[in-house]
């Protein structure tokens, strides 16, 4: 099991040493959803509703907050993103609308993209939610997690779709 490296000597946060790591292409791709009403699914999906283009906005912020994922978690470094998209797919069974919204970050660095896919997919669902909380508050933002990442020291992960 790898060791935290956040720690200083003093048990103290730090930001870790990169500086030795070489450059080299890496990307990630997270996974975020939303649970929403029948009535928020045909708004969005026939785009009524009265904000505007929920996916489109929800789109953007995802892009921004990719961007900007070292100035709202401490110990990320800033890096230079060569590519974001976030992608849409509704899973509806049974009288349940979840949208699922899958974030790839990629980069050529010295440190992974793994926190820039996750923020990404995380304000995807924030923005949908914000989008049409005043149709219903009831809205649920499912598990965020990592679906896999490639390139760096530590090699690639694939999660097990199992689960």
């Amino acid at each position: 099991m790898a060791e935290f490296t956040h720690f200083n000597k003093q048990g103290r946060a730090r930001m870790v040493d990169i500086s030795n790591k070489s450059d080299t292409e890496r990307e990630a791709r997270a996974r975020s959803s939303i649970f929403v009403s029948k009535q928020i699914y045909e708004k969005i999906t026939s785009a009524t509703i009265d904000k505007g283009d929920v996916l489109n906005v929800a789109q953007i912020a995802g892009i921004m907050a990719a961007k900007n994922t070292s100035d709202i978690i401490p110990m990320c470094h800033p890096l230079p993103l060569k590519g974001i998209d976030i992608t849409f797919d509704w899973h509806i069974e049974n009288d349940t609308y979840e949208l699922l919204i899958d974030a790839y970050v990629k980069t050529k660095g010295s440190t992974g993209v793994e926190m820039e896919a996750l923020t990404a997919a995380s304000a995807t669902a924030l923005t949908v939610y914000d989008m049409c909380k005043a149709i219903d508050k009831g809205m649920v933002i499912g598990q965020t997690y990592l679906l896999e990442k490639k390139g760096g020291k530590s090699g690639d992960y694939y999660r097990d779709q199992k689960e």
